[in-house]
This record gives C-alpha cells, structure tokens and sequence, in this order.
C-alpha cells in the first residue's frame, strides 16, 4: 500500500503513548520540541500533516528513535516494494523518506530508502546524541555527511558520519535514491 502523506493515525497514538510514557505534558513537549502546544495537540488527536523536521523536533525532546512515531507492527516476513510503506517528506527539501524497518523497542536502529531531487538541500539539524547514519547510495549523485565536509557519492558507495552534528544531503542528480540507516549508540 502506497501512502502519499505519514501516517497521521500511527503518529498521534504514538505520540501520546511516548509522551505519557516520558511524564511529559503537552506544553511541557512542545516547549521541548519548539513547537506551538496547539500544533501537538492537534497531531495527539490525528489532525495534520506533520513534517520530517517537525517529527524529528518530537523525537528527539521525547529521545526516541524517529520510526517509532511512524511504525507499523508486520508480520514475521515483510515485503516492502519499491514506493510502498510510509512515506513522509520534508518541509524545505526535496527530499522523501519511506520507513523500511523500524527497530524493535529493545535496539536503535531504523531503515530507510531516501528519494531527493536537486535544488533544495536537506540539512539536518543534529538528530539526539549518539545517532550515527549510513548512506548507501543507489542512484544518481549527492553530496552527502557532515555540513561542514560532504562527500560527493556515486551509485553504490557508502558513508558513515555522525547524525548528533549538522548533516546534509544535496541531489545532484533527479532521482536520486539511497538506502539510509540510522542507528543510536546507548
């Protein structure tokens, strides 16, 4: 199943199970997060269409790995084809992200497939301390890792950099298409 937008449902009843979970109250996490009380409320009870940086924001006040606001239990053998599963882009990029494989509750690491188009870079703020990110890179071209230090890729080469520092990935190609892991050292 294809979805054009995240999954509103899953977040909003993740978001109120993780922010019960941490003892937070609503302002308290939006205050945390720097977002508006209205804005979290409003994603609580399944409204919106919430952003990558403002899902992020939420994870890392709440110290969450992000796929956990966006997963869906599977089955014991999963199948996700190309474009399928949970789809979520980014507010000032062109840049989509679909949630292949979220870690379990025990373990920090999620996995993605990234599609980016040239022209509008996404740079990432730092993630929580100690997230690391893999980037294997599939398709096209891109600039990619620390914003102080990108490392141009080509189709099938890989970069390890620190996700808890500003980071970036620039298309330099249309299409461009990654594997994205990202893990969290405990």
């Amino acid at each position: 199943m294809s979805l054009l937008s995240p999954p509103i449902e899953l977040i909003s009843k993740a978001l109120a199970r993780e922010r019960l979970k941490s003892g937070l109250s609503l302002s308290e996490l939006s205050r945390q997060a720097g977002i508006a009380k209205s804005t979290l409320s409003q994603l609580e009870s399944g409204q919106g269409n919430p952003s990558i940086e403002t899902l992020w924001a939420l994870c890392i006040a709440l110290d969450i790995p992000f796929a956990r606001l966006i997963e869906d239990k599977r089955e014991t053998v999963t199948v996700i084809r190309h474009g399928d599963g949970v789809q979520i882009s980014a507010e000032h990029a062109n840049y989509l992200v679909f949630l292949l494989s979220s870690a379990p509750s025990d373990s920090r690491r999620d996995i993605y497939t990234v599609v980016a188009q040239p022209g509008r870079d996404r740079i990432s703020e730092p993630h929580m301390h100690g997230v690391s990110e893999h980037i294997i890179l599939m398709s096209g071209r891109a600039l990619v890792g620390p914003l102080d230090n990108p490392t141009e890729l080509h189709p099938g080469d890989y970069i390890h950099y620190p996700g808890d520092e500003p980071h970036i990935m620039r298309a330099l190609e249309p299409d461009t298409m990654a594997v994205m892991v990202i893990d969290k050292q405990n």
